[in-house]
């Protein structure tokens, strides 16, 4: 960030973790729903992200550790402190296991929409080859353990991401006063509160916070990088949500027909707009899956580092265990086709506890003097903070009533 205009940092790479394929579906599906009408919910999902993350920033380049070591250190009664370590570790290593097979998939959707199959027979087994293929691939990216080696990858595929969805949205043509009304003019179709949820929730995600804040800490020392932090968080969150908004725009463009993920959107654009909006997708789709794939099981090796209270060192063995245990877990449902079903509902209901509590702690944390001296949450943040706080536990009471079939 030395330069005005240079793209780089931890913000760009979470910006490439909440761009998965989870994110890509839920685009994809909003957009051939609802058209426009609900973009407004990704400005907003884009919003919180922006200040959730620049707390969770501010608080690792401040006391140089981890989320998961601060929150550790902060809670001083051993009962709740144990309650949130275990709350921590499940949603986020459980959690994150059961997704990795899925950002692999999603990986793999986006290479197969291009018309290459990795599918073989082992056997009475069929095996997907590009699974194992982008697992290696990620694993290798991991083992180096340079951060500004997984930064300039990362960079580089969220740019290589960016340039597929927004020339696709493009060439679809879209009416921009319609999507300029969809940005800013809140409208409730019919049943798509679900799907407003599931906007916010795939952007809004727990890891993240995690993850942001200790990727910070390899990144800069000191307070005096917090200006160029806040500002690489503010860009890249919003070319994130650039990314998502043409997702749903390039879905738009074939509203009402049977959609239900980024590969159905690929075979469906190119009989409209050729065949080079299907390999954008797909292009896209493939980076997706990647970048997923990298930071899942980064953050998640985070997390048990903090919690534990192991050394801070992305090249340990004990580093290289977690995240390698994750992405093998990965591999291994994604390259047979298994879906674990209970173990994702478990992640989704570890998940909606932990997302309004570690924002409630973020804003608890972003408020003490004690740990942050100065840097503590101005007036206005707090106001807006409390809202989000609001808006994520409806969220976290969503996805546990749902995993349950209460709503």
């Amino acid at each position: 960030m030395k330069k005005k205009y240079s793209i780089s940092g931890p913000g760009v790479l979470i910006a490439a973790a909440f761009i998965g394929p989870g994110t890509v579906t839920t685009c994809t599906i909003t957009g051939a729903s609802f058209g426009f009408t609900l973009i407004w919910a990704m400005v907003l999902s884009i919003i919180a992200t922006i200040f959730l993350q620049e707390m969770a920033a501010r608080i690792g380049l401040v006391t140089n550790k981890g989320l998961a070591e601060v929150i550790r250190s902060q809670i001083k009664r051993p009962s709740i402190r144990l309650f949130a370590i275990l709350l921590i570790l499940s949603a986020i290593v459980v959690g994150n296991a059961a997704y990795e097979a899925g950002n692999i998939s999603g990986g793999v959707l986006g290479i197969e929409a291009l018309g290459a199959s990795g599918s073989f027979e082992v056997g009475s087994l069929t095996v997907n080859g590009w699974s194992i293929g982008i697992g290696i691939l990620a694993a290798i990216i991991l083992y180096i353990g340079s951060y500004k080696v997984l930064e300039r990858i990362l960079v580089g595929l969220v740019l290589f991401m960016s340039v597929a969805f927004i020339i696709t949205a493009m060439v679809t043509k879209p009416d921009i006063v319609a999507v300029l009304k969809g940005s800013f003019v809140p409208s409730f179709p019919e049943e798509s509160i679900f799907t407003i949820i599931a906007l916010v929730g795939t952007t809004v995600v727990p890891y993240n916070l995690f993850l942001h804040a200790s990727l910070v800490t390899e990144k800069w020392n000191g307070t005096e990088a917090l200006p160029i932090a806040r500002k690489d968080t503010i860009v890249a969150v919003i070319l994130g949500g650039f990314v998502s908004i043409a997702i749903i725009v390039c879905a738009a463009a074939i509203q009402g027909q049977e959609i239900s993920n980024a590969a159905d959107l690929a075979k469906s654009l190119e009989p409209l707009f050729g065949e080079y909006a299907r390999y954008f997708v797909g292009i896209g789709m493939g980076a997706a899956g990647l970048t997923s794939a990298i930071t899942a099981p980064l953050a998640a090796a985070y997390v048990v580092q903090g919690c534990l209270g192991w050394e801070k060192n992305i090249k340990s063995t004990k580093f290289r265990w977690v995240w390698g245990g994750i992405l093998f877990l990965g591999i291994f449902f994604s390259s047979f086709g298994y879906k674990p079903i209970d173990i994702i509902q478990f992640a989704q209901v570890a998940n909606g506890v932990l997302l309004p509590i570690v924002a409630g702690y973020l804003i608890w944390l972003a408020n003490r003097k004690q740990l942050l001296g100065t840097f503590v949450n101005k007036p206005w943040q707090n106001i807006i903070s409390i809202l989000i706080w609001f808006i994520v536990l409806g969220l976290g009471l969503k996805s546990i009533l749902k995993v349950f079939d209460i709503l």
